[in-house]
């Protein structure tokens, strides 16, 4: 679950006026779709300035024609599409727009840290190859050490330390198979099949050759400009949770709350005593595979061959999570020589195995977080299965929406079945994400038939989840909010973007209290939660920190789960009503920190 100047009046007036004659934009599957005639080897354009040259010209005029013909709701969506031309005038050294453009995004930038941070590199880059004049020396890549550096010192540490931690990882682990990766194993297999690439995923080859051309060759430059500015601040943020958290013992005799854990899986063992069982002394379960087929398992299979490697896997996870901490580990280290030096042919199996570890983790660390410090808390585990493939699988279709609704109706059932009174979902799925889908499975002729053919296929998933909710007023849904860094409304993210008086949509901000980078928000997003760097289980015992709104879903999950406990009689509403009016405001209006302790004090009758 990313990211103007005062005119005179009348130029300001005029522009207002011309704005208002643009088609309206409310909905991320309702901007135009373009196709892009593209045949041959896609590493081989990326790499020919002269056939790139063409492919992006195509791009440009596009990109620049919706931001000019369109009125646009979500700034993110501005950003996106702005952040699609600024590689392209630094590619084409088209420096005084590229400034330009950097400005245009900074003014739609509506987090603070993202605010501040747009066009940094790209800025260093401008001015170290104007001083140097070239961009391909050791002089180069000093003087762009030397401007970002500077750039930094006037930053805010406590602001931006997290996106810096961030961007240093994503350096360390950075090497041509990553940067090519998608470009040889995911976009080429398309056009192989339909000789075309759709604007969704076009702007794909333009990253791709951005940072070949550009951000590899700076790869240790930046790392050692992150490393000395965050080695200069060890400063850590302060820490708003503690202060708040609430644990419940089990000697103060309050009544059992059922939760239920819609998610990819729990590891039973390791909550052995809150675990509902049956009569059989089975952990009460309802399971579906990918294919929406009725499944026994607690936990996703992990294929034989994998099984002797789960030790591995997990501690890359933890790996991948202590280089965005930034924490020297021997995992992280590992992680760094592992990608950085990922050769071609093992980047579909590498990516995948990271997106399985993933899955089969997932569940777990949502449980622990949402149990943690509740006695009386009770484990229903409701698993869902989620594709790790590059190539979707299975591929959507009318026949698998059908059998995804019936599966939705068994789990609602189950749910209700067995008196759930709060059930956490940190996942969520969007028409977008089902046109992507389509086009790698080669779907559809053109985009405009896939987008058509996604909204058929989305909109009875997600009539069937609000139908469900609804049909469950006695059950509080709480949801994950999304990481695309868009509003859940616009992306259409559901289940985030549903409203009901039973559903709770969680963001998700860091131990301080800032906004997440990732965090999607909007209307439906009432209140926010820690979701960075959340310490937790995965199956097996292992503690691991991960970060996501569906860390933030969970703690508010456990927040309900502890009111429900020493006030059984409150309903959905009053939870969420009691979590609301005792969350804090943030100054600037964008978050609403929940406060467990002034939530459980006013939910005791």
């Amino acid at each position: 679950m990313k990211r103007f100047t005062l005119c005179i009046v009348t130029l300001l007036l005029a522009a207002s006026a011309s704005a208002q004659t643009k088609p309206r934009i409310d909905k991320a599957a309702d901007l135009p779709r373009f196709s892009y005639a593209v045949t041959g080897n896609l590493e081989q354009l990326v790499r020919d300035e002269k056939a790139f040259s063409a492919f992006a010209d195509q791009v440009r005029r596009d990109t620049e024609g919706v931001l000019a013909k369109y009125d646009i709701a979500d700034k993110s969506m501005q950003s996106q599409l702005l952040g699609t031309l600024l590689p392209l005038d630094l590619l084409e050294g088209r420096d005084q727009q590229a400034l330009a453009r950097i400005q245009a995004i900074r003014a739609v930038q509506e987090k603070p840290a993202d605010k501040l941070l747009v066009g940094l590199q790209a800025r260093a880059m401008i001015e170290a190859r104007q001083a140097v004049g070239n961009a391909d020396s050791a002089a180069y890549r000093q003087a762009v050490g030397q401007r970002l550096a500077l750039a930094l010192q006037a930053l805010p540490f406590d602001v931006v330390s997290n996106e810096i931690k961030q961007a240093k990882a994503s350096a360390e682990i950075v090497g041509e198979t990553l940067v090519l990766g998608q470009v040889r194993n995911v976009l080429q297999p398309i056009v192989d099949q339909s000789s075309a690439l759709s604007s969704e995923l076009a702007p794909g080859l333009i990253g791709a050759r951005y940072a070949l051309l550009m951000r590899l060759p700076l790869k240790q430059t930046l790392i050692d400009v992150y490393t000395t500015y965050l080695d200069a601040h060890k400063v850590e943020k302060a820490d708003i949770w503690a202060a708040r958290k609430l644990t419940l013992t089990a000697d103060q005799g309050l009544t059992p709350v059922k939760m239920a854990v819609w998610d990819s899986g729990v590891d039973s063992s390791l909550f052995a005593k809150q675990v509902l069982r049956d009569a059989a002394g089975k952990p009460l379960l309802i399971a579906f595979d990918k294919y929406a087929n009725p499944s026994s398992t607690e936990l996703e299979a992990i294929p034989a061959a994998l099984q002797p490697e789960l030790p591995r896997m997990h501690a890359r996870s933890k790996g991948f999570s202590d280089l965005q901490s930034n924490i020297d580990s021997a995992e992280a280290s590992e992680v760094k020589q592992y990608l950085s030096n990922l050769q071609a042919q093992a980047y579909t199996a590498a990516i995948e195995e990271i997106n399985l570890t993933g899955n089969y983790s997932h569940g777990t660390h949502v449980a622990g977080i949402a149990l943690d410090g509740n006695p009386f808390a009770r484990l229903l585990i409701a698993r869902i299965e989620f594709g790790h493939t590059l190539k979707p699988d299975p591929c959507p279709s009318r026949e698998q929406t059908e059998k995804d609704a019936k599966a939705l109706d068994a789990y609602i059932a189950f749910l209700k079945q067995n008196k759930a009174r709060v059930v956490n979902m940190s996942w969520g799925g969007s028409v977008s994400s089902i046109e992507d889908d389509l086009e790698k499975c080669g779907i559809g002729k053109t985009p405009e038939e896939r987008k058509a053919q996604a909204r058929s296929l989305f909109s009875p998933f997600r009539d069937a989840l609000s139908k469900g909710f609804a049909s469950a007023p006695e059950i509080l849904f709480i949801t994950a909010a999304g990481n695309s860094n868009q509003d859940a409304s616009f992306a259409e993210d559901a289940p985030a973007d549903i409203v009901l008086p039973n559903l709770l949509t969680v963001g998700a901000v860091d131990k301080a209290g800032d906004e997440a980078s990732f965090t999607s928000y909007g209307p439906t997003v009432k209140v926010h939660a820690n979701g960075y760097q959340v310490e937790s289980y995965v199956p097996g015992g292992l503690r691991v920190a991960f970060s996501g709104t569906s860390m933030a879903s969970p703690e508010v999950a456990n927040l309900a789960g502890k009111m429900l406990a020493v006030n059984p009689k409150l309903q959905p509403e009053q939870v969420i009503a009691i979590i609301v009016a005792t969350s804090d405001k943030s100054a600037d209006g964008r978050r609403t920190l929940i406060h467990p302790v002034k939530a459980v004090a006013q939910a005791r009758p």
